[in-house]
């Protein structure tokens, strides 16, 4: 199969590209500049490699039938984040894809109401992502059901792997919180540190976006969260870290507006914006359809990320 990989350097990119070569498709990758994935692989010297800015071509129109004009058999769009971007691809498609796979967020459910959230559950996005996310979701799936368009949407949790910062503790990306906790000092959590974070390994992500081509029957029409088996407490997230560092854990806890006073604006702010959601979300569905099996779990990912991160000098120990 040819398959095209929209925003193919990215964190699942990096996984995913040398996933569909060895599994012996023709791939094409479209990103905008020159970045390098997060990962060397031997697999990336039999790409077709493609340069488009994207936000440009939409707004000149060309981008949608640039990617027809490709004629890929599967396409799989990393980087769609907006309603009008994927009804422009669409629109060009329709006809002419075997299999057009959207990569989501599981912000797409706004709060949860009932836990582990099913793909299914009603949905109350909130923030701009989350909102515009759900709409192409919704839109994708309409064209899926009612016009026979051969759409999946996968659904990712917070993404790890070595290469970047994860998302801490504390609920953002600073990666001081696990200096603190590596050099065993007092770490203050909002609230009771109850809250939930959900990880997943990018390469579980990639495994995921392989199980759906495999399973095009199961897959076509249908969402799927890509996360690890269980979500995170930050209080049980901080304190198997501290033992992951040799240390026992030393937490204290505040309301989130007393909390929030002694953190810079911008990690308050991604505090906020990821308890107030507390994701916790089921893979029942994608075990059941496609065989998902993911490999890390939440602390497994992360404490390989941030063992890169500590190789490179970003956390002290």
């Amino acid at each position: 199969m040819r398959v095209l990989v929209i925003g193919a350097t990215g964190h699942v990119g990096t996984y995913l590209v040398p996933r569909l070569v060895e599994a012996g498709h023709e791939v094409v990758t479209i990103s905008r500049g020159t970045a390098k994935p997060y990962t060397a692989n031997r697999a990336w010297a039999s790409v077709d490699q493609r340069q488009m800015d994207r936000a440009e071509m939409e707004r000149t129109g060309e981008f949608a039938p640039a990617v027809r004009a490709l004629k890929a058999d599967i396409v799989i769009d990393m980087i769609c984040f907006t309603l009008e971007s994927a009804e422009h691809l669409v629109a060009a498609l329709s006809g002419h894809v075997g299999h057009f796979l959207h990569t989501g967020t599981i912000w797409t459910h706004g709060y949860p109401t009932t836990v582990p959230t099913a793909e299914e559950a009603p949905k109350s996005p909130f923030g701009d992502y989350g909102i515009q996310k759900a709409a192409i979701e919704t839109y994708l799936l309409q064209q899926a059901r009612l016009r026979g368009f051969p759409a999946t949407i996968i659904h990712p949790g917070h993404i790890v792997g070595p290469g970047w910062a994860p998302l801490n503790p504390a609920g953002n990306f600073n990666p001081q919180v696990f200096s603190t906790l590596a050099r065993g000092e007092a770490l203050a959590l909002p609230n009771f540190g109850l809250e939930t974070v959900h990880h997943v390994h990018a390469d579980d992500v990639a495994a995921m976006f392989m199980g759906a081509v495999a399973n095009w029957n199961a897959s076509i029409g249908e969402s799927f969260h890509a996360v690890s088996e269980k979500a995170l407490t930050l209080r049980g997230y901080a304190e198997a870290m501290s033992r992951w560092f040799g240390h026992g854990p030393k937490l204290s806890f505040a309301p989130f507006e007393v909390w929030a006073e002694s953190q810079t604006k911008e990690d308050a702010t991604a505090t906020w914006e990821h308890i107030a959601r507390s994701p916790n979300c089921s893979i029942a569905k994608a075990q059941r359809l496609l065989g998902y099996t993911p490999r890390y779990t939440s602390l497994q990912a992360v404490q390989e990320s941030v063992g890169w991160l500590v190789g490179q000098g970003r956390i002290e120990t």
